[in-house]
């Protein structure tokens, strides 16, 4: 039985695959002094106070005590490094070449093309909201769109109301008011929604139609403000009659086999563990990294969970251009949580911490392994659609609940949602394919966790057979084949927009 991972040479610290008892001995001359907790570090060798303790071959922080060989290492002994610089950042020097990737078991997939941009993997009825107030209203009238319209309509998937906090009792134009602003432009054109605008206002909200549509596109066909209708009768059939002209359009659409090059997924991770970067986020990496040299665009974020490892991202980095944007995300990132009083390190949850991940940086050591190995072609602001093909670092938050929705305005048709906790998390615009990090947590979870990369640390089954089991789920998954039990279920959060402007 295997008892420890240990990733790098010169790490002093290793992982604990199960409950270590004290007493066990997991190395010659290494034998647990405590009892461990799975997924917590054991000292491999006497750390002295002050010494660096490494993980991933990374300084994980400094021993705030002399910490003994055997000893159990947890987030309230290590004092945090300084955040690395941005400055002066070298790029283009770790780049692999994209022949040298791993190869894709297919290159095609099933998806409904769209005149502009990437395809579809679902064909939805997308209803956006201009502001929540618009929201109960459109709840409301999306069940009835369901039971009453779309049984007419088998070749549409579904009806989704994209809603969100946004639209009124806003600084509309702060200075950072673009970035919930391009979010919901982004929104409106989806993939998914194929191209059918449907655009539900109150009236009186700061977030007008020209702010979101071009004025070819602000039209009754498009838009329905609700102040225009004469209670709650007339609202209902007017939203209801919209959305069945969208729908007999959608309905004509049907799934063709397209290149990968046309298909956009996101990678993103939340409740990890110390196990996420050994097994659940380096099997999402493989995959990406075959999504990759098979044409398609596969997208990483979350700011606070790679700003400890940004230069070994600046490092894959295909030109200068992708490296200034990626130092100035992280630069504007670092300005945000300054003025909110906090740094980096607020990012780790209670649960990160009972799973293992002492602080940020072992937790964005293990996250920015779902990035694989393919050279960083572009970096995007919050909600900003790519330009190019190949892998793309969107600076997003690391909140799930955001960073899925920033994602999605990007224009991703599927998300892979990498956990070692566990969470229920889920998109009703796109689908997300759940990846544990460990066996335990797929029992716990049996129907409830796509895939399972548990065995990579028991020895059962490498990196590669995980990455390649998930590659072809993603496509499956995409060309509508199979249903991921997050929509199986129908867990779909809510759709909170990042907006760092100033709430009126």
């Amino acid at each position: 039985m295997v008892d420890i991972i240990k990733i790098k040479d010169a790490d002093n610290v290793a992982v604990a695959v199960h409950d270590l008892p004290a007493g066990t001995q997991v190395l010659p001359g290494v034998t647990a002094l405590q009892d461990i907790p799975q997924a917590h570090k054991i000292a491999l060798t006497d750390i002295p106070k002050g010494g660096d303790v490494v993980r991933y071959g990374v300084t994980l922080g400094y021993a705030k005590d002399a910490i003994p060989v055997g000893s159990w290492i947890n987030e309230h002994m290590l004092d945090l490094p300084q955040t690395p610089a941005v400055d002066h950042m070298e790029f283009g020097t770790n780049i692999v070449p994209v022949e040298d990737l791993p190869d894709p078991t297919r290159t095609t997939w099933m998806g409904y093309r769209n005149k502009v941009g990437p395809a579809g993997t679902r064909n939805l009825l997308g209803i956006v909201t201009t502001v929540q107030c618009a929201a109960g209203v459109v709840n409301v009238a999306v069940e009835r769109i369901k039971k009453e319209l779309l049984p007419k309509y088998p070749n549409v998937d579904g009806v989704v109301a994209v809603n969100h906090p946004y639209g009124c009792g806003v600084a509309i134009k702060a200075r950072e008011a673009h970035i919930p602003i391009r979010a919901v432009t982004n929104l409106i054109r989806h993939p998914n929604f194929g191209g059918e605008l449907m655009v539900v206002g109150l009236g009186c909200e700061k977030l007008t139609y020209d702010m979101v549509l071009p004025p070819e596109d602000i039209t009754p066909d498009n838009t329905l403000t609700l102040q225009d209708y004469p209670g709650h009768d007339a609202m209902m059939d007017a939203l209801l009659a919209m959305a069945d002209k969208k729908l007999q359009k959608l309905n004509q659409r049907v799934r063709e086999e397209l290149p990968l090059s046309e298909l956009l997924i996101g990678m993103q991770c939340g409740g990890s563990d110390a196990f996420s970067g050994i097994t659940a986020n380096p099997s999402a990496g493989y995959a990406a990294d075959m999504l990759v040299k098979g044409g398609a665009t596969v997208m990483f974020s979350e700011v606070t969970e790679v700003r400890d490892g940004v230069h070994l991202l600046a490092a894959r980095c295909r030109d200068a251009a992708a490296r200034d944007k990626l130092a100035a995300e992280m630069r504007w990132y670092d300005e945000y949580l300054e003025a909110g009083g906090v740094d980096r390190d607020a990012n780790p949850t209670p649960g990160n911490k009972k799973g293992g991940l002492a602080n940020i940086v072992e937790k964005a050591m293990g996250s920015i392994a779902k990035s694989g190995t393919a050279p960083i072609e572009e970096v995007l602001s919050p909600a900003e659609k790519p330009t190019r093909h190949g892998l793309i670092y969107a600076a997003t938050p690391a909140s799930d609940i955001v960073c899925g929705p920033s994602q999605l305005a990007s224009g991703i048709g599927l998300q892979v949602f990498m956990t070692g906790r566990g969470t229920p998390y889920g998109l009703a615009a796109a689908p997300v394919i759940k990846v544990c990090s460990r066996n335990e947590m797929k029992q716990h979870w049996f129907d409830m966790i796509d895939v399972n990369a548990g065995p990579i640390a028991t020895g059962e089954k490498t990196i590669a057979d995980v990455g390649t089991e998930l590659f072809e789920l993603i496509l499956d998954v995409a060309s509508g084949v199979k249903e991921p039990y997050s929509d199986q279920y129908g867990f779909h959060n809510d759709i909170c927009i990042f907006n760092p402007a100033p709430i009126t």
